[in-house]
């Protein structure tokens, strides 16, 4: 049962849904941004689709925690599978600059059509997962060249994030109020500010050093913006949990679509720290 102050949490937000879905596609440019940043190419994302998305109803078979897990362990295969061609072909060598370019905006044009078109999900939430996969594989085997391993040691702390975000919120260690959601929105929504103004400022020859340098603000900077796509899994998982049994199936792709974001961006982030570390010490 939902308390009486999440429920209308929930009617605020979804009361502000043009404007949260024009906010939601923001954070997901600000993902590639990030993802672009990690080693010279420019991108990274934060999506909160769980609570931007349209109501709706249906009489026929509704999201279950099985379906969405299906489909989230199709998709990062494809994500995997896409990966491990664009790595192979860093390998072989191949310049990846056209395909992690060509593939950065592909996700990008998936994922706004998804935002505007749930109905697509089922089609477009595979396709993304590709492009996305194109892209990670060729940034994570330029990482892997320069710092052996980082890019699997970066998998393996992002699983690890995964399962103890998930535990604490089945344990309710850490609750998702109102409050909870609006300091998580807000704390993205600084985040992608700063990562849009110092790549606009690239443009100029201008280099942001306490964001994209290895001091230790920059560190500090970097561990906060882990932290904070970290959290963001509760605002998924707590999504799921509101509206499994209750949502139209169809949406099951749309849950694996906000999922896979925020993963990504979580993948990013620690792929970027772990970086930052490494030519630190």
């Amino acid at each position: 049962m939902l308390d009486r102050r999440s429920f209308a949490a929930y009617l605020d937000l979804k009361q502000s849904n043009d404007l949260s879905r024009t906010l939601r596609f923001l954070l997901f440019l600000a993902n590639l941004i990030i993802s672009m940043s990690v080693f010279g190419l420019n991108t990274s994302n934060p999506a909160f689709s769980s609570y931007f998305w349209g109501g709706g109803s249906s009489r026929g078979k509704k999201m279950s925690l099985t379906g969405i897990f299906v489909k989230s362990m199709f998709c990062l295969g494809l994500v995997a599978l896409t990966a491990s061609y664009t790595w192979k072909m860093a390998y072989d060598g191949v310049d990846l600059k056209w395909w992690t370019s060509g593939s950065m905006l592909a996700a990008i044009a998936f994922s706004l059509l998804i935002s505007f078109k749930n109905d697509w999900a089922p089609w477009l939430t595979p396709l993304y997962a590709l492009a996305k996969g194109l892209f990670l594989g060729g940034i994570s085997a330029y990482a892997h060249k320069r710092f052996p391993e980082l890019p699997l040691q970066a998998v393996g702390m992002t699983i690890l994030t995964f399962f103890v975000m998930l535990i604490l919120f089945k344990t309710r260690v850490i609750k998702v109020t109102r409050q909870f959601r609006a300091i998580i929105i807000t704390a993205s929504a600084t985040i992608f500010t700063v990562y849009i103004i110092t790549w606009i400022l690239s443009f100029f020859g201008i280099y942001v050093r306490f964001v994209w340098g290895t001091s230790w603000f920059a560190i500090a900077f970097n561990v906060i913006a882990a932290i904070v796509a970290s959290l963001s899994l509760f605002l998924d998982f707590d999504y799921m949990e509101r509206y499994i049994g209750r949502a139209p199936k169809s949406k099951e792709w749309v849950a694996t679509w906000g999922l896979l974001i925020t993963l990504i961006w979580l993948y990013v982030e620690i792929l970027r720290l772990m970086k930052k570390l490494a030519l630190r010490f």
